[in-house]
């Protein structure tokens, strides 16, 4: 028993545990892996490690003096690695996605230690976006009170949370664990709302937020309208103008029809009650000599011809009454 307790001291005092710690880093920065080694011995070794097939990224061999870093087997640590010659400490400069990972170091000497490293990196956020969702117009049963309807917007993230706020209350929110893809939050708020609102995309290491502006996003500058009340107004105004243009075209048919009407029934009155006024012109007579004839020798005087100036006939526009007509 006293020696098994011996061993295990020794192996204690030899081997200094192994240990994780967790580091978040904006992707294009610079992130350093420390070794908490003050200064490095003339003993010390240092070994670097990274993924989960351990492939060498970089040595120290104090005594040899040999500070190494690798590209790793696909290059993708080319020109990114240096080594702190004091420390042993690890820099990764203008980091990637393909930079995360775990990383593990090993040193040896007098001591026996390690300690891991869970790197994660994370894109740059872009600043969300809030635009008038003009597809959608709402209003409550109350004709005064008029809702703005929001929508919220970022593309091309990954492992994000896009939120809405209220001052500092959460109204919404939505989260995205893949990678490249675009988020859309909506938001429904009155016009006469006085309240801040403003919408945040975050990650574990940094956030953008963008404040809403109602007057700008939800009214007319000049007339103060919102969305809501402009839909209705302009579906009114359609069904009046429809309305109007049908009305229209009914009154000048009506009143076409009515003129033709009019028309015909004075045509009718003017045929019905007309007349015909007959002039005689004074007959003229005209005396000429007769000739004479002999027949079985008698004379035989012929008649005097008489000549009659011809009638003229034409239709009267005057009309008579009754009385007139008896007369």
């Amino acid at each position: 028993m006293l020696q098994v307790l011996i061993l295990f001291s020794l192996c204690w005092w030899h081997l200094t545990g192994v240990f994780g710690e967790s580091v978040s880093v904006m992707e294009g920065d610079s992130v350093t892996l420390k070794t908490n080694v003050t200064e490095i011995q003339q003993a010390h070794d240092i070994l670097w490690r990274f993924g989960s097939n351990n492939s060498y990224i970089a040595k120290i061999k104090k005594q040899w003096q040999i500070f190494s870093t690798f590209d790793g087997p696909d290059g993708r640590f080319r020109d990114r690695l240096k080594l702190d010659n004091n420390t042993g400490s690890l820099t990764i400069t203008n980091i990637t996605t393909e930079h995360a990972g775990l990383y593990e170091v090993e040193m040896t000497g007098a001591k026996l230690s390690s300690k891991t490293f869970s790197v994660s990196v994370y894109a740059r956020l872009p600043v969300p976006v809030i635009s008038s969702n003009s597809s959608q117009c709402s209003s409550s049963s109350s004709s005064s009170q008029q809702n703005c309807s929001l929508v919220c917007s970022v593309v091309n993230v990954g492992h994000v949370t896009l939120s809405w706020y209220k001052g500092n209350s959460l109204l919404s929110s939505i989260s995205a664990s893949d990678l490249s893809i675009s988020l859309s939050l909506p938001l429904e708020v009155e016009y006469q709302d006085k309240n801040s609102y403003s919408c945040v995309i975050n990650n574990p290491i940094s956030n953008q937020t963008t404040h809403l502006n109602i007057n700008q996003l939800c009214s007319n500058q000049t007339t103060h309208l919102d969305i809501s009340q402009l839909c209705y107004t302009s579906s009114v105004s359609l069904i009046v103008l429809i309305s109007a243009a049908a009305a229209g075209s009914l009154l000048i048919v009506a009143v076409r029809i009515l003129w033709i009407c009019r028309k015909q029934r004075k045509t009718d009155e003017e045929d019905e009650t007309g007349d015909e006024e007959i002039i005689y012109a004074e007959p003229t007579f005209h005396k000429q000599d007769a000739p004479k004839l002999k027949h079985n020798d008698e004379e035989h005087v012929e008649e005097d011809p008489v000549a009659y100036a011809p009638i003229s006939i034409r239709r009267s526009s005057l009309t008579f009454s009754n009385n007139e007509i008896q007369q």
